[in-house]
């Protein structure tokens, strides 16, 4: 297991690669992307990991799915930074003076028309949430073990707008998490493994 500092240190916001990622298929044929912002937020100590969501089942979109607390870049908001730690406040009741900012992963092209900038950032000791009831029915963490076991995650293939589709799948006994989901925390295990080579 790496320390707390060893992660700040592998995820030094100089280092971090500004290469685009997509999830390979696109919806949206060419409009305009709406810019979106998610916080990646890492706890530290025995229990080590990763903050993730599940959304309720009565949103119009992505219900049901595990994904970063997060949301659309609005006019007001100052730098996806903001937009991160602001979602993150109306979704988990997360305090961003509970975040530490590390850097940015790379920007994210979904098939449904978002760019997403997952936004890193370090949780205090002692942080608390509270789930917004109209938005998450579940906060929990993917243990830091997961992402720096070079086994994870797995290939799965399914039929998807007529075509066979592979994308990754982050082992849990719980929550199924998959997407863009699932692609950013591919970067940020490549960003905390010392031989990062998917």
């Amino acid at each position: 297991m790496i320390s707390e500092r060893e992660i700040r240190a592998r995820l030094s916001a100089a280092e971090l690669s500004t290469q685009a990622s997509t999830d390979g298929i696109d919806l949206t044929q060419g409009a305009p992307k709406t810019p979106a912002a998610v916080l990646v937020g890492l706890t530290g100590g025995p229990s080590a990991g990763v903050l993730l969501t599940r959304r309720t089942a009565h949103l119009r979109s992505h219900s049901g799915q595990v994904s970063f607390p997060g949301g659309r870049i609005d006019p007001g908001d100052a730098s996806p930074e903001a937009a991160a730690l602001r979602e993150a406040q109306e979704e988990i009741g997360l305090d961003p003076a509970q975040v530490e900012l590390l850097g940015r992963l790379p920007d994210h092209h979904t098939s449904s028309g978002y760019v997403i900038t997952p936004v890193l950032g370090m949780l205090a000791p002692g942080f608390t949430t509270l789930a917004s009831a109209d938005e998450v029915d579940a906060i929990f963490t993917l243990p830091l073990a997961v992402l720096l076991d070079p086994d994870a995650p797995v290939r799965h293939r399914a039929e998807f707008a007529g075509a066979s589709r592979e994308y990754w799948v982050w082992p849990h006994p719980e929550f199924y998490i998959w997407g863009a989901t699932a692609r950013i925390l591919l970067h940020l295990a490549n960003r905390l493994r010392s031989d990062a080579g998917r």
